[in-house]
């Protein structure tokens, strides 16, 4: 049986920062909600973050009903943004799982919105190397329950999982599930505590080994 490589998306496969701010302005334009324009910095500080806890940050000035509904709009923006436009893919993604199929199963897991991952895959075209993806935004669950899911639901045992991931929170969710875990260190976040690291994405493969 294959073991499994469970990816992080934001700050680990890419960098949507600064189209993610764009769409997120026009949804604000739409709806009127007034704030200084949002920017790809914004987006870096918030990113890992879930959506909930991000229109808190961001849309501070409206509550309840009125923030769902901002909220919703700014991430079908997004969505349909990142489908047509993507983001910044890190270098050798494609080839890197393309080598790391061969011997391991891999997976998604985000704390984004629904439709956030099905975009990535869909611009750049990734759906052949990704198994099964899991996300905050199809069920409310935090990180750590949906990487619990995932090797639940494609029969993984979480010792035979490793979590890739670039902030402290997922490192904590990978604890938390029981799955190793590997910072992508070139991403957004330090991680407190001597960990397995990346600083390229291509040197994946010689570190999963090691960790695995």
């Amino acid at each position: 049986m294959k073991k499994a490589i469970i990816f992080d998306m934001d700050g680990t496969l890419w960098d949507s920062a600064d189209n993610v701010a764009i769409s997120w302005n026009i949804a604000m334009r739409k709806f009127g909600y007034e704030r200084e324009p949002i920017n790809s910095a914004d987006m870096q500080r918030v990113m890992g973050r879930t959506m909930d806890e991000i229109a808190e940050i961001l849309f501070d000035k409206i509550k309840g009903k009125e923030r769902e509904e901002l909220l919703d709009m700014a991430c079908k923006e997004e969505n349909a943004y990142l489908r047509e436009h993507g983001g910044v893919l890190y270098p050798h993604v494609r080839k890197t799982m393309e080598e790391l199929q061969k011997d391991y199963r891999l997976f998604i897991v985000s704390n984004c919105q629904a439709g956030y991952i099905e975009a990535f895959l869909d611009y750049y075209q990734l759906h052949d190397l990704v198994e099964d993806i899991e996300c905050f935004g199809n069920n409310g669950k935090p990180k750590a329950d949906n990487i619990r899911r995932i090797c639940e639901r494609n029969g993984v045992s979480p010792e035979d999982a490793v979590y890739v991931g670039d902030i402290q929170g997922d490192y904590d969710s990978s604890m938390a599930a029981g799955v190793k875990f590997i910072h992508a260190a070139y991403g957004f976040g330090t991680i407190r505590g001597e960990v397995a690291e990346i600083h390229t994405f291509s040197e994946l493969p010689q570190v999963v080994k090691k960790v695995l």
